[in-house]
């Protein structure tokens, strides 16, 4: 599924309110839906309004007794040795849309230091309730555990699999042996009345998690949707069934998410054996000493 939209001038794409409320509703979105949004504001093209035309829509087409989430992740700006997370000034790293989302009046934000949540709508207070409570940061009790046990949806706008922090949730409930580094790190969170509250927590490792691989199989089990707006690809996936789903994968491989594709796999093996990969890494070293050199001159 496609939407028409307007060219600019110059032939861009030029998408406005209307389009993505049309995109939506034909995913599928309906009102009194709770959806969790992952985004890449300039995958659409040109957009009028910016990222406030995305969040209207977002809000819109949910109505009232819905409720729109966005990732406000940390991750990058807490840490053991920079471990306090204010609620209302640490920026988000996860997009222009979260950032401009969770500075509105309206909006709750999760006291996690590392994994928030921003929430707008009718169950916002329970979404992002607690998750400072819990050890891990996607547990079931945080928001995308309760995304899963409610019947939620993640949208992804202009991105893919590979940003869906909800199975993170689904590799703490299986796990699994690779996620969690050996430290508790000693955070503390910062709430909207200045009060400083300790929270301790283990931190996921910093390894290349190939949730990609999921693609396939939510198509295949009908649990995603796809369709376009503008020039950004969109997904809608049911959060419990892609949970059931994820589940018996982790079951039976609990290390799915910790390799890559076998095909990839197979094609770095091929390349290094046939030094073919030294050969890339060794010219890539050249282009990037001679820019440096033409820079330096």
């Amino acid at each position: 599924m496609r939407l028409r939209v307007a060219r600019g001038r110059k032939g861009g794409t030029v998408v406005v309110k209307e389009d993505i409320k049309k995109g939506l509703k034909r995913l599928g979105l309906k009102e009194g839906d709770i959806v969790l949004v992952h985004s890449s504001l300039s995958s659409f093209g040109y957009l009028e309004g910016g990222a406030d035309t995305v969040i209207d829509a977002l809000l819109e087409t949910v109505g009232k007794e819905g409720t729109i989430l966005v990732p406000t992740l940390t991750t990058s700006n807490v840490n053991s040795g920079n471990p306090v997370f204010d609620v209302k000034r640490t920026p988000s790293v996860t997009g222009r849309i979260p950032e401009v989302f969770r500075k509105r009046p309206e909006a709750r934000r999760s006291f996690h230091p590392t994994h928030s949540v921003a929430a707008i709508g009718a169950k916002a207070e329970y979404m992002t309730r607690d998750h400072e409570k819990s050890m891990t940061p996607c547990s079931r009790n945080s928001p995308y555990g309760k995304l899963v046990a409610l019947g939620g949806y993640i949208l992804f706008l202009g991105v893919d699999l590979n940003c869906n922090t909800t199975l993170h949730a689904m590799e703490e409930l299986a796990d699994v042996p690779y996620l969690f580094a050996e430290r508790i790190e000693q955070l503390s969170t910062i709430d909207e009345s200045g009060n400083e509250i300790p929270v301790p927590s283990r931190r996921h490792r910093a390894i290349i998690y190939h949730f990609r691989k999921m693609e396939p199989l939510l198509l295949r089990k009908r649990i995603m949707r796809t369709g376009k707006i503008g020039d950004a690809v969109i997904r809608l996936v049911a959060a419990k069934p892609m949970a059931e789903l994820t589940m018996d994968v982790l079951t039976k491989n609990p290390t799915f998410f910790s390799r890559p594709h076998r095909a990839r796999a197979l094609l770095t093996q091929f390349l290094v054996r046939t030094h073919v990969y030294n050969l890339l890494r060794h010219n890539l070293f050249l282009l990037k000493y001679y820019l440096y050199m033409g820079m330096a001159t």
